[in-house]
C-alpha cells in the first residue's frame, strides 16, 4: 500500500516542469511518435520527453529535442547552457 503514493508522486514529475518554470508555458508536441512538453519564459527554456527510451534511441531523441527548443520558443538556443539528457534538459534562450 505504500508503494502506491510513491509512484503517483513518481509519476507527477513528468507532468511538472523544474520549480524556474513555474508559471511559464506550456507546450506539448509530438515528434516521431515520441511525446515531448516544453516549458519557456523570455531566457530559458525546459524540454521533457515522455515514455521509455529504448538503448541506441537517445542520441536521436536528443537531437529533436534540441531542434523542438527555436521551432517551439521562436528563440535561438544558446547552446553552451544546455544541460541535460535525452529525458530531460534546460537551458538558456535569446528572443
Amino acid at each position: 500500500m505504500q508503494l502506491i503514493p510513491l509512484l503517483f508522486l513518481l509519476a507527477a514529475c513528468a507532468a511538472s516542469p523544474a520549480p524556474e518554470f513555474f508559471g511559464a508555458k506550456r507546450v506539448e508536441v509530438t515528434r516521431e511518435g515520441r511525446n515531448y512538453t516544453v516549458w519557456h519564459t523570455e531566457k530559458r527554456v525546459e524540454v521533457v520527453r515522455h515514455g521509455y527510451a529504448k538503448p541506441g534511441e537517445h542520441q536521436a531523441i536528443r537531437a529533436t529535442m534540441i531542434a523542438l527548443i527555436p521551432e517551439v520558443t521562436g528563440c535561438k538556443l544558446y547552446e553552451k547552457s544546455l544541460q541535460g539528457d535525452s529525458g530531460e534538459m534546460r537551458g538558456s534562450i535569446r528572443c
